[in-house]
């Protein structure tokens, strides 16, 4: 029962700084307590997901971008957020009878990121649908025997992490093969859904309350039958994607050994960081992948522009980006359109940081 209380009703953006100061602060009962309060006061529960725990959770990124909090911290604050989504999902304000259809909720597999796709199943449950919620990283052959067996109107796939697209890709055209559509969803798929509407997905919204929307709105259009992945990424017959993929532990290991003779203080790493160098490189190569993949060179350029910000918040030249994709472009070379967006993305990662400098002087 919600209270009777006759004082205002609390505003969302007062409630998303008292979750944040309980979160940063380790203290989960008082991060959960306060969004039931909310819910006792009469806020209404889809605005707390979306406009409170939601919020709270971009902001949780940010800060780790800007290395201000820890990866420790982050993954402390995400569980905190996502056992006040448990706990709100509970509470009888948010409490719905089903009354429209099914909707089958998951992530990419792969896909670590799950509070996104958790926020639009209670955002779905609290307006009335049926939902299964498959929670994070769900092969394509689990989730399409489970859409065998329940026949839901539609798939809702989230994904966060661009490099998971070529999955998303194959599990959209799974789903759309035994007839169900998907609403695709999360930044993975790229501003305004651009990889989304590439990838074939029936639909694509950018954040639960849209996606809610536009699932209410219409039925989402049934699969065209026959159609295959190809269709969609005819470029994919020059394999490209397909060999960088099989070469990236190679690749990360030359690479690596090259930077060690060109810069002499590479040679004086601790394990730890040439691990993370590895590391650092794997990811230059799997975006580089994927950017091949969808055949655009802003998904590349974009990753590097963001490391850059996450180098620099570490007190790493970003600069050190720009040997690294020298050094790949020698290896490719007999790779046209790997070149041509190794080349891209350092060409506007120079004028970026040449920007940069300007303006710091």
């Amino acid at each position: 029962m919600r209270s009777q209380s006759t004082s205002p009703i609390p505003s969302t953006d007062a409630l998303a700084e008292e979750v944040w100061e309980s979160v940063t602060a380790l203290d989960e009962p008082a991060a959960v307590g306060s969004v039931l309060r909310a819910l006792d006061d009469g806020v209404d529960p889809e605005s707390v997901l979306l406009e409170v725990i939601g919020r709270v959770q971009g902001r949780v990124g940010e800060e780790w971008v800007a290395n201000r909090i820890s990866v420790a911290q982050e993954h402390a604050a995400t569980a905190m957020n996502e056992r006040a989504v448990a706990a709100l999902a509970l509470h009888p304000a948010a409490r719905t009878e089903p009354r429209h259809g099914r909707i089958t909720v998951a992530c990419v597999d792969g896909e670590w990121h799950a509070l996104p796709a958790r926020l639009l199943a209670e955002v779905l449950r609290i307006r009335g649908w049926h939902v299964d919620y498959l929670g994070a990283q769900v092969p394509a052959p689990h989730l399409i025997a489970h859409v065998h067996r329940t026949g839901p109107d539609a798939v809702a796939l989230s994904g966060s992490i661009p490099t998971r697209l070529p999955v998303a890709h194959a599990t959209i055209t799974a789903c759309q093969a035994v007839g169900t559509p998907v609403i695709a969803g999360g930044a993975a798929f790229g501003p305004g859904g651009r990889y989304a509407r590439l990838l074939g997905a029936d639909a694509w919204a950018p954040d639960a309350r849209t996606a809610a929307d536009e699932l209410a709105r219409r039925p989402l259009p049934r699969p065209r039958p026959g159609h295959q992945a190809i269709d969609d990424l005819p470029h994919l017959k020059d394999q490209e994607y397909t060999l960088v993929v099989r070469s990236r532990p190679r690749l990360v290991r030359e690479v690596l050994a090259e930077l060690e003779d060109a810069y002499p203080a590479v040679r004086d790493y601790t394990e730890a960081q040439r691990e993370r160098a590895a590391e650092d490189l794997s990811h230059i190569v799997e975006f580089l992948a994927t950017a091949l993949y969808t055949d655009d060179e802003e998904l590349f350029g974009g990753f590097l522009l963001w490391t850059a910000d996450v180098l620099h918040a570490r007190g790493v030249p970003a600069a050190s980006l720009l040997s690294a994709l020298t050094l790949l472009r020698r290896r490719l070379v007999d790779f046209p359109r790997a070149v041509a967006g190794l080349r891209a993305g350092a060409d506007r990662l120079t004028r970026t940081l040449l920007t940069v400098a300007g303006n710091a002087e």
